[in-house]
């Protein structure tokens, strides 16, 4: 008489906010939670109080993705993946008149080509257990907020990218979700200053920068167990038939409305005014208009 298979699943980023609280949500449901971050102390909480199996982990290194492989499939014996969540990202709020390459290298790296890189390496195990992937994304990804270029680019890349992933894994029954997530209590917010020569230097900037930085923070995000438990709930009811994606996190799906619904310019005009960017782009109309 065969015994059934305990249900594994990895959660990136997994060092705070919603990789954190995810990675407790499934392991309270009873699967074996492999979670990797870059700063392992950050998850020692995750495996003395939920028997979370923790290990380093940087989605931009090759090499430390497939010792990631290598790793659980020694701890589980066994090459099966039930649940990929690809969640590790990083923030980049600069204008981008301003972000160097370095830090548009790095933000790729870490929430585009990361993901990527994952997906391909940990595929042949989601292939055998007709597993879940899925990914954090972003209302970033579809609204055009202010000094967010490099940001929401990414986010925008990973929405296709889970978009079209979804259709080429149909054949092997491998499921693709993706998280359009809105504002939730994390420490994801970006602390680096405006550069001092930014040609965006002008009177009331620190206010409208600092209004933009806090932007979840300052608009009753989601806590990140409450969002945790939404998402555990979408990977355990995914099917290929099913949604590709799920709204989750404050305003999330009423910006998702309002982009579909509302014309660009009133967009617009709402997030000049809800970021306090009036003072900002009135003086520099003027400044560079006299020239």
């Amino acid at each position: 008489m065969s015994t059934k298979r305990q249900k594994v699943a990895l959660v990136t980023g997994a060092s705070s906010g919603i990789g954190f609280a995810t990675a407790i949500e499934f392991s309270k449901r009873g699967y074996l939670v492999f979670a990797g971050a870059r700063r392992l102390e950050s998850m020692i909480k995750l495996k003395e109080d939920f028997g979370v199996n923790i290990f380093k982990l940087d989605v931009s290194d090759l090499q430390s993705v497939q010792d990631a492989k290598e790793y659980i499939i020694e701890e589980t014996g066994s090459d099966y993946l039930d649940v990929l969540y690809n969640n590790a990202g990083q923030s980049c709020t600069f204008p981008a008149t301003d972000v160097t390459d370095d830090q548009i290298k790095q933000c790729f790296e870490v929430n585009v080509f990361g993901p990527m890189r994952v997906v391909r390496e940990f595929i042949p195990l989601l292939i055998k257990a007709k597993g879940v992937i899925g990914f954090t994304g972003s209302v970033s990804g579809i609204v055009p907020f202010p000094f967010s270029c490099t940001y929401s680019a990414t986010k925008a890349a990973i929405h296709q990218y889970a978009a079209v992933l979804r259709l080429e894994l149909k054949p092997f029954d491998v499921k693709v979700i993706n998280f359009i997530t809105g504002g939730v209590k994390t420490d994801i917010e970006d602390k680096r200053s405006l550069p001092e020569t930014s040609i965006y230097n002008v009177p009331g900037i620190q206010t409208s920068f600092d209004e933009r930085r806090q932007m979840a923070a300052r608009n009753n995000p989601l806590p990140a167990n409450e969002y945790a438990r939404l998402v555990v709930n979408d990977f355990e009811n995914a099917s290929l038939g099913g949604p590709l994606n799920f709204y989750r996190g404050k305003m999330a799906l009423f910006l998702s409305f309002v982009l579909t619904f509302v014309p660009r310019r009133f967009v617009e005009f709402a997030l000049i005014r809800k970021f306090k960017l009036n003072v900002v782009f009135d003086y520099l109309r003027n400044k560079y208009n006299s020239k």
